[in-house]
């Protein structure tokens, strides 16, 4: 690290902090331009490049580097998730992230109904260890999945269930703090003997305990009469828990200040009984404004959630494909309600859902209503509704304004929601702007994503103009400017269209009691920035094209490389610690810079050339994309479809134009070349492979050590007698059967001629003829792990125009290897958009069970434990649909594994840099799961990476599904003389 890596200002100053840290605290220290720019954005409209990151790994960690920060004269911010929407989580100070290590629950009182948590826990950590004692912690973000409590407490975060449970500042018991100028103790509500204490401590805690006391008698009239009433009160300080009669709780007054004032060390959170039986009752509306009508009447029938969306919402995913078989599942409508209720006891929770679905008549707007009582369909129907605002984020013409989040979650008293939302709609459409709306009916919060023109001066005139007057119109319905996500920059300079002149002197005596020298997090809810500063997609903004052979975004509707690192919009999905396959790479390490956004953060800051000066060259960016697996799970995983594999290849073309491939990524990506002629050595081969002595040397090529290699076949699949005899056979064929073409991938063909000789004799069992092209031809997978893009792309082109009558014909081609399906999938169709061979092809390709099912070959019914583990690139294109379906066919007790990614990911396990993480992916994503299965269990896994990853870390064989159906008796076969029926689109 040097100088070059630091902001250009005070770089002495700066390069002794961060030697402190580094020697004074066991925390990461990071002030490397890398870091700096994962770091420089979050799910806002706004970009700020932090001096530096410190990553603490204890509480003693925060501690000291407050310390130093305070001695260094520098602002602090601290965060979690970076999920915020408002601007609170970026700025330029030293950011101290909680969310690596701090993530311990010290203690759960099942008695006390209490837990005592690090500000790193995450939300669902902590609901999902409650409700092993019956309780749960009740706000829940849609971002419940990676948001922390950290967080939480610093927005004063709500969520879909902030209806039984309020917002966080009703849950919180008591927070451990730490001032900027290092004094830390614990508040909570404050009776007089908790007076007392504080003042006997005397300094710095005994001065802000009286300052709190001033504030309170100077501006409690003034507070009492200005505050609104309404329970989505987010905007401002919450000056309201201060007042005798809230108990004088200076914990919950904290909660909701953003980083301004302190940071939170622990805390002690309320933990409420988890209402296990839970039911739906959807409604569907004519329109949003007769949903928001009838939130009134719906109130009183006690439900625990109350959640509305628009056809905005629905028709966006709609437009793009996603979700359609969830949303299929809702009643007729144009706008939906979903109203949740649950109880202890099942009866109650139905008895509750009969009578809201009963009075679906007398509601305004007459809804059609369906009650949903199925666990599992009812998580698909909220997924829509956590999801959906995220994916239709980014609009289908770049050259339009994108949804953003400008103008999010006011709130107003649910009896005025209909009413607002006439107007607000009224106001959106005056400035010619289109919306979509969703949000919490039940506590009259409402989201929605406008299409603000932020690229030029006039655009943002306008926006701002259109600021001030929603902000009016919501005080003019004694609501709050925020009513979840906070104020930080986007509502800060707006407050005192909310608040009296003396309340704002009020927000500004509170900070400055707390953070008297205004470093803590600056510029943020009090005193605030403009709203028009920082602006990330700003007038300051320029797209920066560059031509690749790859096209980016939708088929269709395509990106350029730079439109495609604008994607990302910060959520933070990809930070999910279960559920889906992305991102393996973070799930191992939470690591930021290895997070799907992380790295489209280091690719837009790259095209931007501030922060990342080297561009293509940047070391940063290389170690980054290094470490991803290419897993493509966030292909289908990331609610905007940021493609990180495609990005990484994009990114090694360009830096190998001047740089040197290491030895191993050469060897690996050409190993569709070499690896049929090192068949006739496979001895050789092999014995040396197994020689330590020889490993140790081949590690210094990049070969982990350590790694069990596969063993290399004594003879390919093509040269075996079966792969003769089909080629012989073509020349002569006359036979009726249904004729398809089975791939011949570099893998099976190498490593495992059996899987081939498998697939050969279970496709002509069930009636099929089996063809071979007249000779091998890689599909170039590992090419596109090195950046070999122009060699992939000509590689593409041979095996189409080898292809040509297989792909006139429309004849079926079966792939074994999941690898070589998003090969013709995903990369073919992007390298050739505009050829018609390519979506041929794509759609012609299909796996073995898809094949089956699609030709009605029926199986035996077996009383065997069978268990599909998905290769991560079949899950992202085209997904285990039909691996479901055959095994409810064909087993009583088969199931398809909720596995993430296996971490070996072709050469990724296998290399020096990365062997480690691959192991840690395997260990928390797969073997938990493998290893809990019973020893007579049989284990399916198509891709043979996968089963090699099984064999290696959990000792246990994993069969290709060939192989497990080439075992089974015959089935039902398919007709012999059925015709080849043009296969559906698959993607």
């Amino acid at each position: 690290m040097n100088s070059n890596d630091l902001p250009r200002h005070d770089i002495n100053a700066l390069l002794s902090l961060q030697r402190r840290l580094a020697s004074n605290t066991r925390a990461e220290v990071r002030f490397d331009s890398g870091t700096r720019a994962a770091y420089a954005s979050e799910a806002s409209n706004y970009r700020q490049v932090p001096i530096g990151i410190v990553v603490p790994r204890s509480i003693e960690d925060v501690v000291e580097t407050m310390r130093a920060c305070r001695d260094a004269d520098v602002p602090v911010l601290t965060r979690g998730a970076g999920t915020s929407m408002c601007g609170q989580s970026v700025n330029a100070a030293v950011i101290i992230d909680a969310s690596k290590y701090l993530t311990t629950i010290e203690a759960i009182d099942v008695a006390g109904r209490v837990a005592t948590v690090q500000p790193g826990v995450i939300c669902d950590q902590l609901k999902d260890a409650a409700a092993l004692k019956g309780l749960t912690f009740g706000p829940d973000p849609a971002t419940h999945s990676r948001c922390t409590l950290g967080g939480m407490i610093g927005n004063n975060s709500c969520g879909a269930h902030s209806v039984m449970a309020g917002k966080t500042a009703e849950n919180i018991e008591a927070l451990e703090v730490l001032t900027y100028d290092g004094e830390q103790f614990w508040v909570g509500p404050t009776d007089e003997a908790a007076l007392r204490e504080h003042l006997a401590a005397g300094g710095r805690r005994a001065e802000i305990v009286s300052g709190l006391l001033g504030l309170v008698e100077k501006y409690g009239d003034a507070i009492r009469e200005g505050f609104p009433k309404l329970k989505r009160r987010v905007s401002g300080y919450s000056l309201d828990q201060l007042l005798p009669e809230n108990g004088f709780n200076i914990a919950r007054a904290l909660v909701g200040s953003e980083g301004t004032c302190v940071s939170v060390l622990r805390a002690k959170t309320t933990l409420v009984t988890n209402p296990v039986h839970r039911l739906l009752v959807v409604y569907g509306f004519p329109t949003i404004f007769d949903a928001a009508d009838c939130v009134p009447q719906l109130l009183p029938l006690s439900p625990i959630a109350m959640e509305g969306l628009d056809t905005g919402i629905v028709g966006g995913l709609r437009e793009r494909g996603l979700a359609l078989a969830d949303i299929a599942e809702l009643p007729e409508g144009n706008a939906w309600l979903m109203v949740e209720f649950g109880a202890t006891d099942k009866a109650v929770a139905m008895e509750f859902a009969q009578r809201a679905a009963a009075l679906a008549p007398e509601l305004p707007g007459t809804p059609s209503a369906r009650l949903v009582d199925d666990a599992a369909l009812m998580k698909r129907l909220w997924s829509v509704r956590e999801t959906g605002a995220s994916a239709t984020s980014i609009g289908d013409d770049m050259s339009k304004p994108d949804p953003v989040v400008g103008w999010e979650d006011a709130a107003v008293e649910p009896r005025h929601l209909g009413a607002y939302l006439r107007e607000f709609s009224a106001l959106v459409e005056s400035y010619g702007y289109k919306t979509n709306m969703y949000g919490h009916f039940g506590d009259g919060c409402i989201h929605s994503r406008i299409t603000f023109d932020l690229r030029n001066a006039q655009g943002v005139k306008t926006w701002r103009e259109f600021l001030f007057d929603a902000a009016r119109l919501v005080v003019k319905y004694e609501g709050s400017l925020s009513g979840e996500h906070g104020d930080g920059q986007a509502k800060g300079e707006l407050l005192h269209l909310m608040y009296s002149p003396e309340l704002m002197e009020a927000f500004r005596a509170f900070k400055a009691i707390w953070d008297p020298r205004g470093r803590m997090n600056p510029g943020k809810l009090v005193d605030a920035m403009p709203v028009d500063e920082n602006l990330r997609l700003g007038p300051g903004y320029r797209r920066v094209d560059v031509s690749s052979p790859f096209t980016f975004g939708d088929l269709g509707k395509p990106d350029t490389f730079a439109r495609a690192t604008e994607r990302c919009i910060g959520m933070g999905k990809c930070r999910s610690l279960s559920g889906g396959t992305m991102c393996p790479s973070y799930r191992a390490s939470r690591e930021e810079k290895y997070s799907t956004r992380g790295r489209a953060r280091l690719l837009f800051e790259l095209l931007k050339g501030e922060v990342i000066e080297d561009g293509w060259q940047s070391e940063a960016v290389k170690d980054s994309l290094d470490h991803c697996l290419a897993c493509k799970g966030c292909r289908s995983d990331c609610p905007t479809h940021v493609d990180i594999a495609k990005y990484k290849s994009h990114f090694l073309y360009e830096y190998h134009k001047h740089k040197r491939r290491h030895v191993m990524d050469a060897m690996v990506s050409r190993i569709g070349n070499w690896l049929p002629v090192a068949t006739h050595v496979s001895g050789v081969a092999n014995a040396l492979m197994r020689n330590p002595a020889f490993r140790k040397v081949s590690a210094k090529f990049g070969l982990a050590e350590d790694v069990k290699f596969p063993a290399i076949a004594a003879k390919t699949f093509r040269n075996g007698a079966s792969a003769k005899r089909l080629l012989a056979q073509a020349e002569t064929a006359t036979t009726k059967r249904t004729p398809v073409l089975l791939w011949t991938d570099t893998f099976n063909n190498g490593f495992t001629p059996e899987v081939m000789e498998a697939a050969v004799r279970v496709l002509e069992s069930k009636g099929f003829e089996v063809r071979l092209l007249s000779k091998h031809v890689c599909c170039g997978r590992p090419m596109y792990d090195a950046g070999l893009l122009d060699e992939a792309k000509r590689n593409l082109e041979t095996i189409m125009t080898g292809m040509s009558n297989v792909i006139d014909s429309k004849l079926p081609v079966v792939v074994l290897e999941p690898s070589c399906l998003s090969v013709f999938r995903d990369e073919l169709r992007a390298l050739f958009p505009n050829d018609e061979r390519a979506h041929a092809l794509a759609k012609a390709v299909k796996t073995l069970a898809e094949l089956l099912q699609e030709y009605g070959v029926t199986l035996p019914k077996l009383d065997e434990d069978v268990h599909v583990h998905g290769h991560c690139h079949q899950k992202a294109c085209g997904g285990m649909k039909a691996e479901t379906q055959l095994l409810k066919q064909a087993t009583s007790k088969g199931s398809v594994l909720p596995t993430g990614c296996c971490g070996m990911a072709g050469a990724y396990g296998y290399h020096q840099k990365t062997a480690g993480l691959a192991k840690q992916v395997a260990q928390s994503e797969l073997v938990p799961v493998i290893d809990a299965l019973q020893d007579e269990a049989v284990i399916v896994s198509d891709g043979f990476s996968c089963r090699s990853q099984i064999r290696n870390t959990t000792g246990r064989t994993a069969l290709h599904l060939a192989q497990w159906l080439d075992r089974q008796p015959n089935g039902e076969a398919a007709p012999a003389e059925a015709s080849v029926k043009e296969p559906a689109a698959t993607n």
